[in-house]
């Protein structure tokens, strides 16, 4: 009777010490992910990881013990890794031999371990670092990252971790930048007896411990930095096999909540349509030799390798299949296979995200699903910074409007630049950019490729190479200027003169069409600019298929309206909730 009575009590205390959203506070080195690379990380080679986690949901707490491989490309006197203050470490060892304490500090969120001997260019080192501690827990997920501690429906542990703008080390010691990339990572994930925990590659066993615990045994190759994730819950699991295009049978797995199996199932019937819509318009699948995996997750999506998170409820779109899934699979080739080498090159990979999303309409459906997608990403096109500036950012520095960067045109600019470019270079030639940016090579084939990062600058090359133009006026307007080509029209006469107006005077000889009562005529716009007869009378439309992207007054002043209507509905909910705290 009276454990019976303790036991309230006991958790309720619990409850009281759990952290809360946004607890503990992490420093500003750890909330950086990305930007110029410390000089020490870089004279490392990132070899391999073995991570072996133990999540503990009563306390929200991690354990972890992370034993990291790195050759030298230059003479080593000490080991700089990026970890949370929050988590330690308590113990280091350098090559199976364990330090003193005082060989290592983390006061900020960087880890700096003074090597017992230095290591030659050439060499290898490894250190295995005990940590462990109350992680940061996510705001708002996956938008603020950190630890997601929630319950199914019927009260059970389900967790998530998200890393991608605050990066890997929020809760694993890594180098926390876009090439910081290990070759191979093995994961060991204990969890509570009864709950589940899919990651990052492929299952290699699940080991069952004494007190009725399980740990689940993963191997994955090349992760991008953020995309290792820990997923625990009470799963039910869907799968199947996918027989490629390239001749190699791709396993798929979908791992979702008890009490969902309809609706699961009418989710994992997307996985293979989608599957042969990326490999006949991109390439092959770049982890087919591991897994297609998804797992429904307590926040709305995150593009983890070969293990992404879904969480939109299954939602129903017009278009006929589910955005999110379709966007966060897109990122297998465009963030996972292709990893852009600095923050500043995002829109690799999330304007093709974006783009491939009326792509795929435009394969399900045909021309008018692709053009109703593309004018809804129109809608959201702001102009307000240039989506790449030229030097190393880190990722808030690009996502977040307030600290200078594009935000969400990264997304909808990006892909209608893709849009227009594709227009411009042709089919055949927006293929061959793509696969060259993705695997590096015309001819990708299972096996032939791996993992690799791009840069803007050598997508500029790749267009110059599969079309022999020199396009940089394009990508100059488009990527790193702000404001939109503006289309003059002015009528003399009988004829129509056209003029390309862009930012700064630069040159933008963009070819149009240019519909003449339904008669559709081609202007090279040399020069930027062309001109044509028009009958008196006839009716005039300037790009008729939105081809290109460019000024829209309609749209600015749709846009500023919206910004109105939402001010004014901020200011009435404000007003609102002073008249309901006034005294009576």
């Amino acid at each position: 009777m009276m454990r019976l009575l303790l036991m309230p009590a006991l958790l309720a205390l619990t409850a009281a010490t759990l952290p809360g959203k946004g607890e503990p506070p992490i420093t500003p080195q750890t909330a950086r992910s990305g930007g110029p690379i410390d000089p020490d990380q870089a004279k490392l080679r990132f070899d391999a990881a073995d991570l072996r986690f133990e999540v503990l949901p009563e306390t929200e707490t991690l354990n972890g013990t992370a034993i990291l491989s790195f050759t030298a490309r230059a003479p080593l006197d000490r080991l700089v890794i990026d970890l949370d203050h929050n988590l330690g470490p308590s113990a280091v060892a350098i090559d199976g031999v364990q330090l003193a304490a005082s060989a290592y500090a983390n006061p900020d969120g960087r880890l700096i371990i003074t090597l017992p001997h230095r290591v030659a260019s050439g060499g290898h080192v490894t250190a295995t670092i005990t940590y462990g501690g109350t992680p940061h827990v996510a705001v708002k997920a996956p938008w603020d990252v950190g630890m997601v501690w929630s319950k199914t429906p019927n009260g059970r542990t389900w967790f998530a971790t998200t890393s991608e703008a605050d990066g890997c080390d929020i809760f694993w010691p890594c180098l926390d930048y876009p090439t910081g990339e290990p070759g191979v990572v093995n994961l060991h994930i204990t969890v509570p007896q009864g709950l589940k925990a899919p990651s990052n590659g492929v299952l290699l066993g699940v080991d069952t411990l004494p007190d009725g615990r399980t740990t689940w045994n993963w191997r994955v190759k090349h992760p991008n930095t953020y995309a290792i994730a820990l997923n625990v819950a009470p799963y039910e699991v869907i799968s199947g096999s996918y027989r490629s295009r390239y001749g190699n049978t791709i396993p798929m797995f979908y791992w979702y909540l008890p009490g969902e199996e309809a609706k699961a199932r009418a989710l994992f019937a997307e996985f293979a349509p989608t599957l042969d819509f990326f490999e006949s318009t991109v390439g092959p699948y770049p982890f087919g030799d591991e897994k297609v995996g998804v797992v429904e997750t307590p926040h709305l999506g995150m593009e983890h390798q070969t293990i992404n998170a879904y969480g939109n409820e299954y939602k129903k779109a017009p278009e006929g299949f589910d955005w999110l899934f379709q966007h966060e699979f897109a990122h297998e080739w465009f963030g996972n296979q292709l990893t852009a080498s600095d923050w500043d090159d995002y829109w690799l990979h999330e304007g093709y995200a974006e783009y491939m999303q009326p792509l795929y309409g435009r394969w399900r459906e045909g021309e008018a699903r692709y053009a109703t997608m593309l004018d809804d990403q129109r809608n959201k096109i702001l102009n307000l910074r240039p989506m790449v500036s030229g030097h190393s950012r880190t990722e808030e520095d690009v996502y977040e409007l307030d600290k200078g960067g594009p935000g969400q045109d990264i997304y909808y600019k990006g892909a209608w630049m893709l849009h227009t470019l594709r227009g411009l270079i042709g089919d055949r030639a927006f293929r061959d950019v793509t696969r060259l940016a993705v695997y590096g090579r015309l001819d990708p084939r299972p096996g032939n490729f791996r993992p690799r990062y791009g840069t803007t600058a050598e997508y500029e090359r790749n267009v110059r190479r599969a079309t022999g133009r020199d396009l940089s006026w394009f990508f100059d307007v488009y990527l790193r200027q702000t404001v939109l080509p503006e289309l003059i029209e002015t009528r003399r006469g009988n004829r129509i003169e056209l003029r390309w107006i862009a930012p700064g005077g630069r040159p933008f000889p963009m070819p149009l069409e240019v519909q003449v009562d339904g008669r559709l005529v081609r202007l090279a716009m040399t020069g930027g600019t062309g001109s044509l007869f028009v009958p008196r009378g006839a009716h005039v439309v300037t790009d008729p298929f939105a081809r290109i992207l460019k000024r829209s007054r309609a749209v600015e002043e749709y846009q500023a309206w919206k910004d109105e209507q939402a001010r004014l509905a901020e200011a009435a909910r404000k007003a609102e909730e002073a008249r309901k705290a006034a005294p009576k």
